[in-house]
């Protein structure tokens, strides 16, 4: 008897802006054919929008397929699920909200495909927060935002490198609206889907958190703010008396230049730019933006829509790739932890009954 074939997973994939280099790492990503003895990608664009970049960046020898849904995938190729028939003005990097409309619409299809199960995961194209904003149809600014208020949930915003991993508090909100955010509770609650997200999504059965200070030097013992001894420390040494492996607050100034981060799992920024921009510092290119506490896995390149490049075939999809590998990975790892669960639930149902 022959040996039956596994299914590969289907990644969905968003376009992004389409003026600017998101269709072309997707592009430059599957014109390698050995992604595809991976997964099977799904863009939801359409075959025109594709046509016009694969000219644009000479790639005319890349072949893909149309279908009408994500559950019509074919493996081995690269399949575009037509989402509108008409012309799109594509100006290659200039700011369009008709352009930002299509790339929400690709993003809520292939969210949708994905809560269906026709598509195992999301990796999302970098969009242009102004182009997509919109106070009715997406009051958002950002992925995170959106996804979380989709699904309800607390969504985290984690950018990674390999085991280089740091997780924002707060992400998209102005500088003098941080420290507010900086709640005892919130926090603690917080740390705790970080860690169950940890474990779930990455196989790391007892993690290590950094957490940074708010404060330069971490407050100096209150002497530079109050917030790192009042509503930091304490839920630090909580979590630490439950026998779990939380450190800090730690000043962020010195603890990436001294390389401290290499002994954590995750590190956990207050704001936005202290944790990014030592990230992309480090790490720039290869990075891996992963939105953590979902019920679904969508992660997206750490770099954004690229106009000053585009269409200049400058862009490097790395990134991109990288995404698509840790979305493969976050599949099995969850995978697995459910297996384990479930394991752990039978066991405890047969000791209840007293089964041998």
């Amino acid at each position: 008897m022959g040996t039956v074939e596994k299914e590969l997973p289907r990644i969905g994939i968003s376009c992004g802006d389409l003026n600017g280099i998101s269709v072309e790492v997707i592009l430059q990503t599957f014109n390698d054919t050995r992604m595809l003895e991976l997964c099977t990608p799904v863009l939801f664009a359409s075959a025109k929008v594709v046509s016009y970049h694969r000219k644009v960046c000479n790639l005319m020898q890349f072949h893909f397929q149309q279908i009408k849904t994500a559950k019509d995938a074919h493996s081995g190729k690269f399949n575009v699920v037509n989402l509108w028939d008409d012309e799109v003005n594509i100006q290659l990097g200039e700011i369009d909200l008709l352009v930002g409309k299509r790339a929400v619409d690709s993003l809520q299809a292939a969210l949708e495909a994905c809560d269906k199960g026709e598509v195992q995961a999301v990796v999302t194209g970098p969009i242009h927060k102004a182009a997509c904003y919109d106070e009715k149809t997406f009051p958002f600014h950002g992925h995170t935002g959106y996804l979380a208020s989709r699904y309800q949930s607390d969504a985290i915003m984690m950018l990674m490198d390999g085991d280089f991993r740091v997780a924002l508090f707060t992400d998209h909100i102005p500088i003098s609206k941080v420290a507010d955010h900086i709640k005892p509770e919130v926090l603690e609650a917080f740390l705790r889907r970080l860690i169950d997200s940890m474990i779930a999504d990455f196989g790391i059965r007892k993690p290590r958190v950094a957490v940074l200070g708010l404060n330069p030097h971490a407050g100096d013992e209150g002497l530079i703010g109050n917030e790192d001894q009042e509503n930091i420390a304490p839920v630090v040494a909580k979590l630490r008396e439950e026998n779990q492996l939380v450190f800090g607050p730690f000043a962020a100034d010195g603890f990436f230049g001294k390389q401290q981060h290499q002994q954590f799992d995750v590190v956990v920024a207050m704001y936005h730019d202290q944790g990014l921009a030592p990230f992309k510092a480090l790490s720039f290119g290869g990075g891996v933006n992963i939105s953590l506490g979902l019920p679904v896995v969508r992660t997206s390149p750490d770099h954004g829509t690229g106009f000053d490049i585009a269409g200049k075939n400058e862009a490097n999809e790395e990134s991109f790739r990288q995404a698509v590998f840790a979305a493969l990975d976050t599949i099995q790892h969850r995978s697995l932890h459910n297996d384990l669960q479930s394991n752990v639930l039978k066991s405890q149902y047969k000791h209840r009954r007293g089964d041998r």
